[in-house]
């Protein structure tokens, strides 16, 4: 992936792209269409429908996107799914430019089963507009959607009516129940914006500058130097008794493809542990202009789940087999109970 600077304005390829389950083909989503690519062979396995109402999700019309929790990596074939979120109109972006009109961005997601024999998009409303957000894979499953605006389009001063609340997506909830509106921020995420899970459960949200150069006066959105840490509802307090302690291993503990991870954990709270306790993976992600590249997040399979104390556990998952699935490299793991996740420690997959 290149990237040319002319004139002051950025010219960037608007695809995004991951691995599939099991044929190490590349998905590969532009504009409203999307493509799984034989990259070794250089041609096109699969063409995807397009996404109903033909509306653009890539920059400029930047919408967001994640691949879905994979689950049950023993299966054969392992299902895949895609959420795309969010953008703006097609002509956004030129009656911004040029008309100083701002159009009211999108409010709808499309899900898609890429490995289906069929796909097809499945559109669902969101709580509202947004345009340049930023999509996070949570620890438990759950998808945050944060940052953007409401209307006009990504470039340099061409988005308005940011957009203040979170909202987190439940991908296993019915459709029409899935979204959680969260507590608002007070500062407004734009154009150049940026969110990343931290170890602890947390996200760290930073950037905004819509601007050409560091602006901090006179403009209606300054550059923006603070930095936030949103705090998902799996934090609060009132969830101190069944939150699980990983005490073993500590970080940076090394499993092989194929192999077993063994983790040791407490929870405070006698006779809170109701199963499944999930294991999850997530591989740490690198942003830039509402796409998290690399993001995944596996639910590891379980051996077995043994209570070895009064408030101390030991569960035993299988790593995933394929590099397809999962690259090489380090993920940091979580201990989930009843959604709750625990602190994240470090493992290396290799």
């Amino acid at each position: 992936m290149s990237i040319e600077r002319s004139n002051l304005r950025w010219k960037r390829p608007v695809w995004l792209g991951w691995l599939s389950s099991s044929d190490g083909n590349l998905f590969v989503f532009a504009n409203n269409k999307a493509v799984l690519l034989d990259y070794d062979k250089n041609s096109i396995v699969k063409t995807y429908p397009k996404i109903p109402g033909g509306d653009p999700r890539s920059y400029p019309s930047t919408g967001s996107a994640v691949l879905l929790p994979i689950k049950s990596l023993e299966e054969e074939v392992i299902e895949m799914e895609v959420l795309v979120c969010g953008g703006a109109p097609k002509g956004s972006y030129l009656l911004a430019l040029y008309k100083n009109t701002f159009v009211k961005a999108l409010d709808t997601c499309a899900r898609i089963k890429i490995n289906d024999d069929d796909p097809k998009w499945v559109l669902e409303k969101m709580p509202r507009s947004r345009v340049m957000g930023d999509m996070v894979l949570l620890p438990n499953g759950h998808v945050l959607l944060i940052n953007g605006g409401s209307s006009g389009s990504a470039g340099w001063e061409l988005g308005r009516e940011p957009v203040l609340n979170p909202d987190v997506y439940h991908p296993d909830k019915p459709a029409g129940s899935r979204f959680q509106v969260q507590s608002p921020s007070n500062i407004p995420r734009m154009y150049h914006s940026t969110a990343g899970l931290l170890r602890d459960g947390r996200v760290l949200v930073g950037g905004s500058n819509p601007h050409q150069f560091y602006n901090f006066t006179d403009v209606l959105f300054p550059t923006e130097l603070r930095l936030e840490a949103f705090s998902p509802s799996y934090l609060e307090s009132r969830y101190w008794t069944i939150r699980p302690r990983i005490m073993s291993p500590t970080s940076q503990s090394t499993v092989s493809y194929g192999g077993v991870l063994t983790l040791r954990f407490m929870v405070f709270g006698i006779g809170r542990v109701h199963g499944p306790v999930k294991v999850t993976m997530v591989f740490p992600s690198f942003t830039s202009h509402s796409f998290s590249m690399s993001q995944r997040l596996l639910v590891l399979d379980h051996v077995e789940l043994v209570r070895i104390g009064v408030w101390t556990y030991e569960v035993s998952v299988k790593a995933p087999k394929s590099k397809n699935l999962a690259p090489p490299g380090y993920y940091m793991a979580f201990v989930v109970n009843q959604d709750i996740p625990s602190e994240g420690v470090w493992v290396r997959l290799q």
